[in-house]
């Protein structure tokens, strides 16, 4: 049985001049550029951390598994649900969590990135902490064991939707394809952008795994982005915007599966005008993400947060934190124009005696607003869950 096809891998130059992508790719790179260049350092190590959880959260919903991020942070503590299905799910997130940590300490070239041992390493070490009944692939009435790492073999054969996945034999050559199509010696400039979000698809449509390729795939997209110069990876979410339009996110999916609709479509077996379409959903959902992220984190609407912030928990509006000095305000608004403050400027940031500002600062650093690499380190600025809703709204679901 010969190859099936899953050409064109990118779309052709003449598909994509004639498209909206290179303004796209352009506004993309110009925006995240700027998100990334008007931050600190610091805050962006400390939203990198933050945004795991929400990353975890957003991707798994999109497989129809919800785990609160406030049960997702509970389970990073080792504090699991007595119900076995929640507790589950904390599992689940908490093993999306570290993945992305692993992976983030890992030295990384583009070529590995786009291999079948990054894939394997990936899918490997996300389902080798998941528990046992989230390690199961249903359909057709049948029940598979999902092996951490395992390229279908076989008659391990997959049907997702109407999407026919291809057969077990053909996947050696087709990765082998995917990693030579996506080489970013191959592609370069605007064009390496617009590879990525098709290679996102692709690998759905090859479908190496029994299950886990949409998670695979939505944190090699973001690994991928990252490798290709995007500013900002990490402080902005693909998956939050991708599982706020769950549907449509599918949606172009699927249609991107569909074979070539004549000979204006290309002149691969699949559709060129499809792709198109799917890589520039994928880019108009990072730009959107992009945009709410620079909305949230500009420095003066920041502080009129961090103001209401502390308004809100002197009216009692605050969930789980009492009363608080006003003169917090300057504190934590020092700290996230800075990232971090010394610790001798606490009583010149604050305006308050030695050791009243000593008392209010141990109360912050109790509370999670302010955080320290050790009892001496500069103080950094922190997003603590019962501020979550004031510092970054909308981010996640809040209650």
């Amino acid at each position: 049985m010969s190859v099936p096809g899953m050409g064109p891998m990118i779309p052709s130059d003449f598909g994509i001049e004639k498209s909206d992508l290179p303004d796209l790719v352009q506004e993309f790179e110009r925006k995240a550029a700027a998100l990334s260049g008007a931050l600190n350092p610091v805050i962006i190590e400390v939203l990198e951390a933050h945004m795991r959880v929400i990353n975890s959260y957003y991707s798994n919903l999109i497989e129809g598994h919800s785990s609160h991020p406030k049960d997702i942070r509970r389970a990073m503590e080792g504090d699991y649900d007595d119900d076995p299905a929640k507790r589950d799910l904390q599992l689940e997130s908490r093993a999306h969590i570290i993945t992305q940590q692993q992976f983030a300490q890992k030295d990384l070239t583009p070529a590995y990135l786009t291999g079948r041992e990054c894939l394997v390493e990936l899918h490997e070490t996300f389902y080798n902490q998941l528990p046992d009944s989230l390690r199961i692939a249903k359909g057709g009435g049948v029940e598979l064991e999902v092996v951490p790492g395992h390229i279908r073999e076989g008659d391990e054969d997959v049907v997702v939707g109407r999407h026919v996945a291809p057969e077990a034999e053909h996947l050696d050559k087709l990765l082998n394809t995917y990693s030579e199509a996506y080489s970013f010696e191959k592609v370069r400039g605007q064009k390496r952008i617009i590879a990525v979000m098709a290679a996102h698809h692709r690998l759905t449509w090859i479908h190496p795994f029994m299950d886990g390729n949409g998670r695979v795939g939505r944190l090699l997209t973001d690994m991928l982005l990252k490798a290709a110069g995007i500013g900002g990876c990490g402080v902005w979410c693909l998956s939050r915007g991708l599982a706020r339009n769950n549907e449509a996110y599918k949606a172009v999916l699927a249609r991107a599966d569909h074979k070539r609709q004549g000979d204006r479509d290309g002149r691969g077996q699949l559709s060129e005008a499809r792709l198109i379409e799917f890589c520039s959903f994928m880019i108009r959902t990072a730009i959107d993400q992009i945009e709410y992220m620079t909305s949230v984190l500009d420095l003066g609407d920041m502080s009129q947060r961090i103001y209401s912030y502390i308004r809100a928990r002197n009216d009692g509006l605050v969930s789980g934190a009492g009363p608080i000095k006003i003169e917090a305000f300057k504190l934590i608004e020092r700290a996230y124009f800075l990232g971090e403050f010394e610790r001798k400027d606490m009583e010149m940031i604050s305006g308050l005696e030695k050791q009243t500002a000593r008392r209010l600062v141990r109360q912050l650093k109790e509370e999670g607003l302010l955080t320290e690499t050790s009892s001496r380190s500069p103080l950094r600025w922190a997003i603590p869950e019962h501020a979550e809703r004031y510092f970054l709204p909308d981010l996640a679901p809040t209650g």
